[in-house]
């Protein structure tokens, strides 16, 4: 079970402390166990600031503190503070990434699915669209997305299988494999029945809790290979 520890402390020498992380993170190479860390300062008490950081269990965080680099650092650290930091530990009962969940919604709702209702609710009207694969790189506004759906579920019947994805900020980045069966026109190919494979990655940027720029990355080339289109 995945384990965060919160550290409560105040201090007029946030400078130095920020130094001190740095510290401790150099000279922890290849033995912290730490994995993120997470600082916040107090926007009604400049002094006061809190810590998270998060570690795959218990017990890393309990070899983490048993450092003796972390030991030295932790003594310094206490010489910054206006008193004894305080410490909560926790044990992650839940974590839920919301954009992350939001942007899965596009490739097994709406894509998948056909919902295309749902765009309007997971989609700005001003959505802006990158495609390597189009003439006009940048289109702006959802029913653009709404015509490629329709356009790729008229030409196959497929699925999409979501490999890995990364969040960080605003951004979710996903790594996906599209199988489809080839049952209708296709960019001028007449249907030819073929199961193809293709590739791709997707980056969504999110703002205001909907998705307010896409880029895609597709092996475009591949499935025309796989179509017979190209030899």
């Amino acid at each position: 079970m995945r384990f965060v520890q919160v550290i409560d402390c105040k201090t007029e020498r946030f400078d130095d402390m920020d130094r001190l992380m740095d510290e401790w993170v150099e000279r922890t190479k290849g033995t912290r166990t730490a994995t993120h860390s997470l600082i916040g300062k107090d926007r009604s008490d400049g002094s006061h600031f809190v810590e998270i950081v998060e570690f795959p269990s218990y017990e890393d965080a309990m070899a983490n503190s048993k450092l003796p680099e972390t030991d030295q650092i932790f003594q310094e650290m206490v010489a910054l503070c206006n008193g004894m930091p305080t410490f909560t530990d926790l044990d992650v009962v839940r974590d839920e990434q919301l954009n992350q969940t939001l942007s899965r919604r596009f490739f097994h709702e709406i894509a998948v699915g056909g919902n295309l209702e749902a765009i309007d609710e997971v989609f700005a009207p001003d959505y802006i669209d990158h495609d390597v694969a189009k003439e006009q790189d940048t289109v702006i506004g959802s029913d653009s997305l709404k015509n490629d759906v329709i356009r790729w579920r008229a030409a196959f019947d497929f699925t999409i299988s979501l490999d890995r994805q990364v969040c960080e900020g605003d951004d979710v980045v996903t790594l996906w494999t599209w199988t489809g069966t080839h049952e209708g026109d296709f960019m001028g190919i007449a249907p030819t029945g073929r199961q193809c494979t293709m590739t791709g990655t997707t980056i969504f940027r999110f703002k205001e809790g909907r998705i307010q720029e896409g880029w895609w990355h597709e092996d475009l080339l591949g499935l025309m290979h796989q179509l017979g289109a190209l030899h």
